[in-house]
């Protein structure tokens, strides 16, 4: 795959747009500590503050598992048999940044809030592991 595929390119949008939602989460935090007065390094407090550091970290948690996923997706599954396959992997990119929006929103109302984004998280997640996976696999095998 080229990379300047279409694939590859929304991947890095994807990719730039994940980076702009983290720096997003971090602003929160500062925003949240300003309007209770909580100072660093302090991480306890309001539980306002603490659902803001809550979803920053557990956002950055997620990121390498993520990024290592997306990229490994859009490398590597694109199967000749399945039109526009190579756009699979950014699509559920996109997806997985409107499910941590969601998840954050749901979060700072109340922590048990946050189940659908979390859900959508998880299931885009799981599946650019898997596509991954296969992708990897498909590849393997065309060398040999």
């Amino acid at each position: 795959m080229m990379l300047v595929s279409p694939a590859v390119l929304l991947t890095g949008i994807v990719t730039l747009l994940t980076c702009l939602l983290h720096i997003y989460m971090a602003i929160n935090v500062g925003r949240m500590r300003s309007k209770h007065q909580i100072a660093a390094p302090a991480m306890t407090g309001h539980p306002e503050v603490e659902r803001a550091i809550r979803v920053h970290l557990n956002t950055l948690e997620t990121l390498p598992v993520f990024f290592a996923a997306l990229w490994l997706a859009t490398l590597y599954f694109h199967p000749l048999a399945i039109p526009f396959s190579g756009w699979i992997a950014p699509v559920l990119g996109l997806l997985w940044v409107i499910g941590r929006l969601i998840y954050m929103n749901g979060y700072m109302q109340a922590p048990e809030k946050r189940s659908a984004g979390f859900t959508i998280v998880a299931l885009t997640q799981l599946v650019l592991i898997l596509l991954g996976f296969v992708g990897i696999v498909m590849a393997w095998m065309a060398t040999a």
